[in-house]
């Protein structure tokens, strides 16, 4: 269960203590059904899956948990078809005009009248929190989604002040300046990804894959005055990954280095195994996020008081 995208916020030392019992208060938060006539639910499932009951799994100050959510599939094309039908009905018993309030009541009747009936699509978002650190890590690169998951967290908690990262230094700037310079920090090498765009309204963007960043074609881009939003890279030899210029971390892959630690032993019940990954992963990790506060600066909200 590696994940595959990166959303990172932070979260200050004094909200560790209310995570202690972060399993009592998760629990009062449990995805319950979507009934007849709600459009979406909430809560949290567990990592293990759908016939597990504990929702979290701790590994030494890594905390991993997943917030799931149930949405009624409802299209606006099938809601207006219903609609006019009611409004053709009406017209012809009644020949009259329907008015803009009594059309909104009537789109209401139907929204209520097709919900029982619709089909219900289950999703999960896997989320750990590193309490020792202060990172809470959601597994997408998507702000939305991600952001829910933190107000779940605070939902459950009471206070969650979990916060976007806000970076001492300008990713953008700092990456562009590497690509231009064809200089990396130390332990950083190039991956074969990058999208470049001119900054200004509208201006051009640029994407390449499995292109040789360092070569004549890119240059040019960059001496026309674009700029690096998202940039491959290599950690260690060990990670390799497509960091943004908001610093979302997108198609994160370990490599067989961190693989192979993993062993092959078929005989491990999914349990183990998301047990033996979970604990990898964030280890791994750890190492990726102290390279990112070292370059571009990411402080906990307390040192920002």
């Amino acid at each position: 269960m590696f994940f595959r995208n990166l959303t990172l916020f932070r979260f200050p030392v004094s909200s560790a203590e209310a995570l202690e019992n972060l399993e009592t208060d998760l629990d009062e938060k449990r995805l319950r059904p979507c009934g007849p006539i709600e459009l979406a639910t909430r809560g949290f499932v567990s990592p293990f899956g759908r016939e597990a009951e504990e929702l979290l799994h701790r590994v030494g100050p890594y905390a991993l948990l997943t917030v799931g959510s149930e949405d009624k599939l409802l299209p606006s094309s099938v809601i207006a078809e219903a609609l006019s039908v009611k409004i053709a009905e009406i017209n012809e018993k009644e020949s009259r005009r329907i008015g803009g309030r009594e059309r909104k009541r009537l789109k209401e009747e139907v929204v209520s009248e097709l919900l029982p009936r619709a089909f219900v699509r289950p999703s999960r978002l896997f989320a750990y929190l590193d309490t020792e650190n202060g990172w809470f890590v959601v597994d997408t690169a998507s702000r939305k989604p991600a952001e829910e998951a933190v107000s779940e967290v605070r939902e459950a908690l009471g206070r969650f002040p979990a916060t976007p990262m806000a970076p001492n230094d300008s990713p953008r700037a700092l990456m562009t300046d590497w690509l231009a310079s064809g200089k990396l920090p130390p332990g950083l090498a190039w991956g074969d990804e990058v999208e470049l765009r001119d900054p200004a309204e509208a201006g051009a963007v640029v994407r390449c894959r499995r292109q040789d960043l360092e070569s004549d074609e890119i240059r040019e881009h960059l001496k026309s005055g674009k700029q690096v939003f998202q940039l491959g890279l290599e950690l260690d030899e060990r990670m390799s990954f497509v960091l943004g210029e908001d610093l979302a971390i997108r198609k994160l892959r370990f490599l067989d280095v961190v693989l192979d630690e993993l062993g092959d032993d078929a005989s491990e019940s999914a349990r183990a195994e998301i047990d033996s990954r979970f604990a990898l992963m964030t280890l791994e990790l750890k190492r990726l996020f102290e390279k990112l506060d070292e370059l571009f600066g990411l402080p906990r909200p307390d040192e920002r008081d």
